[in-house]
């Protein structure tokens, strides 16, 4: 309180938030008022697994199909650290920029942050399981040990064993038939196109 009993003023900022800083604020709240939580949590999940039929679909019929010309080099050995395949992953990230920069920042519906949310994680899961897992590019191996896990990195190096455009198994990442039926399905197709045992 002063000495006459009143209030004192609040002290103006010296250097005011800028314009940018109260729009960021203001979309923010918005963001946060138009979906729930829980609701975005779901959206999220649902997200990660629609993304294992589009990876599904996009592995059958682009990358075995008129995107083979990059796709051709991840089934060849490789030489040095990169691939022409590796272009696929900046492909299919410009989606989950997209949609996060719409759904943060440029006042698209809410439920565009979570999709674009839930696709960067799917390809987060990709990059773990894929890469570093399967094919070994990044420090440390991993050794699958639960049944689950043993059946899916099978089923993509049967995936693997043809180096061709056409004649192999298994398009999936996280689920997978059983090896079993996947051996079964290129023995009745002749191992056409089968790549010979090394050694």
């Amino acid at each position: 309180m002063s000495p006459r009993g009143r209030m004192p003023r609040p002290k103006a900022y010296a250097h005011p938030p800028p314009q940018g800083w109260r729009l960021a604020t203001a979309q923010t709240s918005g963001y946060m008022v138009g979906m729930s939580w829980t609701s975005g949590l779901a959206l999220f999940v649902l997200t990660i697994a629609a993304m294992e039929g589009v990876a599904y679909a996009a592995h059958r019929w682009v990358m075995h199909g008129p995107g083979w010309f990059l796709h051709a080099s991840h089934h060849r050995p490789r030489i040095g650290n990169w691939e022409l395949n590796d272009l696929y992953a900046v492909i299919f990230a410009v989606p989950s920029f997209v949609l996060l920069l719409g759904g943060v920042q440029l006042g698209w519906w809410p439920g565009f942050t979570w999709i674009g949310a839930g696709i960067a994680a799917y390809g987060a899961i990709y990059f773990g399981f894929h890469d570093w897992i399967v094919h070994n590019r990044l420090p440390g191996r991993f050794v699958p040990r639960s049944r689950y896990m043993k059946r899916i990195v099978q089923a993509h190096r049967l995936h693997h064993a043809v180096e061709a455009k056409h004649g192999t198994v298994s398009f999936g990442f996280l689920v997978a038939p059983r090896p079993e039926a996947l051996k079964a399905e290129l023995k009745r197709r002749a191992h056409a196109g089968v790549r010979a045992p090394r050694g």
